[in-house]
């Protein structure tokens, strides 16, 4: 099994200095490499017809490894445009190369030309170059986009080969937070928080060192001993729980349970924080020092925000996982939810306004500022309330507790069962009617059979209902001291809190939610005067 660990470095002043000096040279290397191979594939189709100086490397492909000329875009542009030197065209008995290779050899050069690329370890620059060969060659396999150059704000970390990095670990500790020690080649030994103790029997692969806004870590690949369980097939399953992604309640269950939003970005305390933060960013001259820390402040406020939200995700997950011994949830499109609303056609345009031009200039300069020239009005979509919807989606990161609940299930041997989510908040769970009525807000009252719950609980128990499961819970719930008294000629799911529980038999017998000493004397009740029933229905929502 493979899996990825992070650990906090602790380096000392020079280590600190050392390695952010790499990040700045290995984003000029890869930048510089991207160009050569940008530039020829640009040029090279448009003067076929000039004769192209071709050394080692005249490849069109990387895999096949034939040779087109210069009629070919792909044959080795690095060559054409002189970056290799003259000793190394004229050296003989040279095998010939790929892109890759070329690239690899002129980097060998500038480690002797550049005191800079001197001091990065040789398998560091070696592997940024196989990062950016793996990216130009995604992009002819259709697979992604063409690689764009990195900013110094999206280029973090840089990773050493397997066997590179050294780590010796502290086993000989009681305490469940020691710290252990990892040489990495060209930095020297470094201390690191060993917050998981890595197996004796864990073979390590590579180590990735990345940059973040409270310091240093190191993510370390290894390949443990034990292995993935079977999954279990979804026929032969006892018991299943079905889930709902929402906003008020971040998960609701089957089961009737919650997990709770603790809405870690986007509550009152924390935007407040941040709007503060940034206006202070806002407020510093562009360039200066004071600039670059104010906006340190506000990366760390979101990194401890993002750590919140991964640990508490990582709880959530484990509680749904250990319910039941499979999870049912919507396959849900969450780019396509956060898009922004489509213009609204007015007359048959998608502006109010009259035409430019009809506006006379003296009126309109002395309501639009600097004197700028007329815009038109577009017609109000909702754009400005989905804007509130789609930052709230974010803060839910419903994609994230979707990985963590698919990785916890695989360990666990667990199925994990993906439904279409048309019509699951609008569907009745019992008699299966649809209609958009039966929801308000979070009520969910069917028109057709009167059945009545709340309405992520009603969802997440559609979800199973449409996998053909049922729910038998793995936990052993407490005893409640209330019952619940099912509704005649409304459903056998629907029910009322009783609060006479002496009349309810045991009172603290567990599974006796259902008493027939309440369920007969109701009966006549209830069937009687329906408008006291829908009002004891609402009040369980207030």
């Amino acid at each position: 099994m493979q899996v990825r660990w992070n650990y906090k470095l602790q380096p000392n002043k020079g280590q600190d200095a050392f390695m952010s000096e790499w990040l700045v040279t290995l984003r000029k290397h890869r930048n510089y490499c991207l160009a050569e191979r940008r530039r020829g594939f640009e040029s090279n189709n448009q003067h076929s017809d000039q004769s192209v100086m071709y050394s080692y490397g005249a490849f069109c492909d990387i895999e096949t490894q034939v040779e087109y000329g210069s009629f070919c875009p792909l044959t080795c542009p690095v060559v054409k445009h002189g970056v290799m030197s003259a000793d190394t065209l004229t050296k003989q008995d040279r095998k010939w190369l790929s892109v890759s290779g070329v690239q690899s050899v002129r980097t060998t050069e500038l480690r002797n030309e550049n005191p800079f690329y001197s001091r990065i370890y040789s398998g560091v620059l070696q592997g940024n170059l196989a990062k950016l060969d793996a990216a130009y060659l995604g992009f002819f396999t259709h697979k992604r986009g063409f690689p764009a150059f990195r900013k110094a704000s999206n280029f973090n970390s840089f990773q050493y080969k397997p066997g590179a990095a050294k780590l010796t670990v502290n086993r000989t500790s009681k305490k469940k937070r020691c710290y252990s020690h990892v040489y990495l080649p060209g930095l020297g030994d470094m201390r690191y928080l060993d917050s998981r103790t890595i197996p004796e029997n864990a073979d390590i692969r590579t180590v990735t060192v990345m940059k973040e806004a409270d310091g240093w870590y190191m993510s370390v690949l290894l390949n443990l001993a034990e292995s993935l369980p079977e999954v279990t097939p979804i026929e032969t399953v006892t018991s299943a729980v079905g889930i709902d992604m929402g906003i008020n309640k971040l998960i609701a269950l089957s089961d009737g349970s919650f997990i709770e939003n603790p809405k870690f970005a986007t509550n009152q305390k924390t935007r407040r924080q941040l709007r503060i933060r940034q206006r202070r960013v806002n407020r510093k001259v562009k360039g200066s020092k004071n600039r670059r820390k104010a906006g340190i402040e506000v990366a760390k406020l979101h990194k401890k925000i993002a750590d919140k939200r991964n640990n508490y995700q990582w709880k959530a997950a484990k509680k749904i996982v250990n319910t039941a011994d499979a999870i049912i949830r919507e396959d849900l499109n969450i780019a396509a939810m956060k898009l922004r609303c489509k213009p609204r056609r007015i007359k048959g345009r998608f502006m109010r306004n009259a035409p430019p031009g009809s506006i006379p200039v003296d009126t309109f300069a002395q309501s639009s500022p600097r004197g700028c020239s007329p815009v038109a009005d577009f017609a109000p979509n909702g754009q400005s309330a989905k804007r509130g919807l789609n930052r709230s989606i974010s803060d839910a990161s419903w994609g994230n507790s979707f990985s963590k609940i698919d990785w916890l299930a695989a360990k666990s041997g667990k199925p994990v069962m993906t439904i279409n989510p048309r019509h699951t908040s609008q569907e009745c769970s019992a008699c299966g009617h649809i209609s958009k009525l039966n929801r308000d807000g979070e009520k969910f009252v069917c028109e057709a059979c009167g059945h009545i719950d709340h309405a992520d609980t009603q969802a997440s128990r559609t979800i199973l209902r449409k996998a053909n499961l049922i729910f038998v819970s793995n936990r052993h719930k407490k005893p409640t001291h209330q019952s619940l008294v099912p509704t005649p000629g409304l459903g056998e799911s629907n029910a009322l809190l009783c609060n006479d529980v002496a009349t309810c038999g045991k009172r603290h017998q567990a599974g006796n939610r259902i008493s027939k000493a309440c369920t007969e004397p109701s009966r006549s009740v209830i069937s009687e005067n329906r408008i006291l029933f829908e009002q004891l229905c609402l009040k369980l929502f207030d």
